[in-house]
C-alpha cells in the first residue's frame, strides 16, 4: 500500500494491528505499532527506511508494484535496529541494480554489519549538516545520537518541510489514520508519552540539546514523519515542544503508590499511607505491581512526583515483580522525583529498607526514612502508615 503524505513523498510501511509486545517482551503495545518506511519519487527515487522483517516479502513485493525495484535511486537508513532495516537485504538482494547507495551515519554503517554480517560496499556515511540534492528537493542529515541509539540521525527533506524522524516523535500505535488530526488525540498522546517514558527517558538531557540544536538550524518544518504511529501534520511542531517538556524532570504533581503483597498487609498499608497522602491534598494512584503491567506503570511512575514502592519481604528481599520494577527504574534513570519504600515482614524485614535504597541509587531523594511492619499491621500501625504518607506529602510540597 502506498499513501501520498507530501507531493512526491509516499508512506509506504505496515501495520502492525495484533502485536502486543516490544524489544521482545520488554515493552507492551496495547494499540499495535507501525513500521513506517517512506519514498520520495523526485528525479531520484529514494527510500527511507525499511520495515521489521518478518514482513519483509511483502514490503518488497508492494515496493516493487508500486514504485519498481530497479527505480530505486538511493536507500537512506536513519537507525539500524531491526523494526526499520529488517528488510534491507531482502530488498537489496531483490534489486536489479546492485550498486544503489546507502546513507547513514559512521554508527550507522558498523551496526548493520554487525546486524547481517555482510559487507554493504555501496555505503555513504553522513554527518550533521551533509546534504544530497535529489532534483526538486534536498535532503539534509542530522545526527541523533541516542534518540535513541548511537546510529540514530533523522532526514529532513527540504523544500517539502518534511522531518523523517525515525524513532524520535513516534508512538506504538496502530491508528485509523496516517495524520495526527484524524486520530483520538488522547490515545495519541498517551502513547507518544508511554513512549518517551519507556524509552527515551534516560536520554532526556541529550534530547534537550539536540532540540536546541535543530532549532538554531531554523528549519521550516511542515510535517514530522517518524518509524512507528502518525504523521504529525497539524502543527507538527507541538511534538517537539512535548518533547521540551518530557525531557525537563516532567511530573505532574501528584503521588503514585506501587506495592506488591502475598498476603495483603503491604496492600492494607499502602492503603493507609494513600489515605495519609490524600489528607494533604495530594492525589495518588495505586497500583499492583503483580497484576498490572508494566510499562504501563512505568508510564504512572513518569507522570508521578512522588513515588512510593512497597513490598513484603521474602528470602531476605522483595518480591519478583517488585525487584523487576526496580531495575527497570535504575535504567531510566528518572530526575526530579521522591521516593519511599514500605512493606510488612514475618521475621528477617529487609525488603523497605533495599526499596528505599534502590530508588536513591536510581536518583531519586529519598527524604523519609521506610516504614516496615511485622506480619498483620494492627491499628495502631496503619496509623502510623498514614502518618508516614502526610510527612511524604509535606515533602513533596516543599
Amino acid at each position: 500500500m502506498m499513501t501520498e503524505i507530501r507531493k512526491k513523498i509516499f508512506w509506504t510501511g505496515i501495520k502492525d494491528w495484533g502485536l502486543r509486545h516490544f524489544h521482545g517482551h520488554e515493552l507492551s503495545t496495547h494499540r499495535g505499532t507501525s513500521y513506517n518506511s517512506y519514498i520520495i519519487k523526485d528525479e531520484k527515487t529514494v527510500l527511507i527506511d525499511t520495515v521489521w522483517d518478518p514482513y519483509r516479502e511483502d514490503f518488497v513485493s508492494d515496493l516493487d508494484k508500486h514504485v519498481g525495484l530497479g527505480n530505486i535511486d538511493m536507500i537512506v537508513i536513519n537507525h539500524t535496529e531491526p523494526d526499520h532495516s529488517g528488510s534491507l537485504v531482502n530488498l537489496l538482494d531483490s534489486m536489479p541494480k546492485k550498486d544503489v547507495p546507502i546513507y547513514c551515519t559512521k554508527n550507522g554503517a558498523e551496526a548493520l554489519k554487525k546486524h547481517f554480517h555482510r559487507d554493504f560496499p555501496n555505503i555513504v556515511v553522513v554527518k550533521t549538516g551533509d546534504s544530497v540534492s535529489i532534483g526538486e528537493y534536498e535532503l539534509v542529515f542530522v545526527e541523533m545520537p541516542m534518540m535513541h541509539w548511537p546510529d540514530s540521525m533523522l532526514v529532513y527533506v527540504k523544500g517539502a518541510g518534511v522531518v523523517f524522524s525515525n524513532d524520535a516523535f513516534g508512538q506504538h500505535y496502530a491508528a485509523i489514520s496516517l495524520y495526527n488530526d484524524e486520530v483520538d488525540e488522547c490515545e495519541l498522546y498517551e502513547e507518544a508519552l508511554k513512549y518517551y517514558a519507556n524509552i527515551l527517558t534516560p536520554f532526556s538531557m541529550l534530547i534537550l540539546k539536540k532540540i536546541k540544536e535543530i532549532e538554531a538550524m531554523d528549519l521550516q518544518i511542515d510535517m514530522i514523519a517518524p518509524s512507528h504511529g502518525v504523521i504529525w501534520r497539524k502543527d507538527p511542531v507541538q511534538i517537539i515542544r512535548k518533547y521540551a517538556q518530557w525531557a525537563q524532570e516532567y511530573n505532574e504533581g501528584h503521588a503514585v503508590i506501587i506495592y506488591d503483597t502475598m498476603y495483603d498487609a503491604t496492600r492494607t498499608m499502602a492503603e493507609a499511607i494513600a489515605s495519609g497522602i490524600e489528607k494533604q491534598g495530594i492525589r495518588y494512584k495505586m497500583f499492583n505491581a503483580a497484576v498490572t503491567d508494566q510499562s504501563d506503570i512505568i508510564t504512572e511512575i513518569f507522570k508521578a512526583k512522588g513515588v512510593l514502592i512497597g513490598s513484603c519481604t521474602v528470602n531476605n528481599t522483595v518480591l519478583r515483580p517488585t525487584a523487576g520494577l526496580l531495575d527497570v527504574i535504575k535504567g531510566l534513570r528518572f530526575r526530579g522525583k521522591l521516593g519511599a519504600g514500605f512493606g510488612s515482614y514475618g521475621w528477617s524485614g529487609e525488603s523497605p529498607k533495599l526499596i528505599g535504597d534502590s530508588l536513591e541509587r536510581s536518583g531519586f531523594r529519598t527524604p523519609i526514612e521506610p516504614i516496615r511492619v511485622k506480619y498483620r499491621p494492627s491499628g495502631e500501625e496503619l496509623a502510623e502508615c498514614a502518618a508516614f504518607g502526610e510527612k511524604f506529602a509535606k515533602a513533596m510540597k516543599e
